[in-house]
């Protein structure tokens, strides 16, 4: 019969074309390494996500973006010194040279979730989807972590 597909046929083709699209959202070969997002208190809008992004191939890679349920916005960042202050900034993409690991840490390149949707708290842990310049994303979970913040005392 013209236009009739078997149910059967129809199931092989969509697992097939699962299969393939699993492949492809690992395609930048990215290994994602103790991601972790930063636990905030009530009340506070936004957080950041910190891990290694190790790029296991010949070719240079960049992270371009990502997104979360976790929060309305979620930018690229680093810190800049500006006028002697230490100040964030929105970045286009994180390059991940060929072969090489880039660290998102507290105080450098992270994930910034802005607006958050709910505070996060130590055992929470934040899904979100890392996009790559060839078009390939990679889920992460990043469970919540408590950060001290280490203080500086200068002498005077």
């Amino acid at each position: 019969m013209p236009g009739y597909t078997s149910p059967l046929l129809a199931a092989t083709v969509f697992a097939a074309l699962s299969l393939s699209a699993s492949f492809s959202a690992l395609g930048a070969e990215v290994a994602i390494g103790d991601p972790y997002a930063r636990a905030v208190p009530p009340g506070q809008p936004n957080s950041a996500v910190f891990m290694s992004l190790e790029n296991q191939t010949g070719d240079s890679q960049a992270l371009v973006g990502a997104e979360s349920a976790a929060s309305e916005i979620v930018e690229l960042h680093t810190h800049v010194e500006e006028g002697g202050m230490m100040r964030m900034r929105r970045i286009e993409k994180i390059e991940v040279p060929a072969g090489e690991t880039v660290t998102l840490k507290p105080g450098g390149l992270h994930v910034m979730l802005i607006g958050l949707k709910q505070p996060l708290e130590p055992g929470d842990a934040v899904d979100l989807a890392l996009i790559f310049e060839d078009g390939s994303r990679i889920p992460v979970q990043a469970p919540v972590r408590r950060i001290e913040v280490q203080m500086q005392h200068m002498n005077h």
